[in-house]
């Protein structure tokens, strides 16, 4: 009930906030309050980032990396939660879900990757097997 009151509250802030929000502040507005202001269109500019998700196939990889290093520096271990990827930051966490099971695991982006141009991610063996894929054709899909 709490809860439901707060955010009420909130939501009458945020409109009441916005009510009382100025307006543009330019000269020909300000000079003229007549005439419409006349303000260039605003362009958006790529931003270069992933999507918040991207849905695809995943692969693992195991023992012929083990020691090897990644991409961040660290020697590979195939039973920690880690993955690879070709754009996101190495050393964020992202969350991947088995669509055909609804297993999820958060794994530690530490390498880039996959080989494969198809795939989305490639995950450590111990991802893998936490998702249910160690043993599964190619083919399955994730959401990361």
């Amino acid at each position: 009930m709490r809860r439901r009151i707060a955010q009420g509250l909130m939501i009458g802030l945020l409109v009441i906030g916005l009510g009382a929000a100025q307006g543009p502040n330019n000269s020909e507005a300000t000079s003229n309050p007549g005439s419409p202001a006349k303000t260039k269109p605003k362009l958006q500019k790529p931003t270069g980032k992933a999507p918040a998700y991207q849905i695809g196939t995943a692969s693992w990889y195991g023992e012929d990396f083990v020691g090897k290093p990644t991409a961040s520096g660290e020697d590979y271990d195939m039973y920690d939660m880690t993955a690879a990827h070709p754009t996101l930051p190495l050393g964020s966490y992202v969350r991947v879900t088995n669509l055909r099971n609804g297993r999820v695991v958060v794994v530690k982006v530490n390498d880039r990757g996959p080989v494969p141009d198809n795939r989305v991610v490639d995950l450590s063996y111990a991802a893998a097997i936490s998702l249910g894929i160690e043993g599964s054709p190619s083919g399955y899909s994730y959401i990361v």
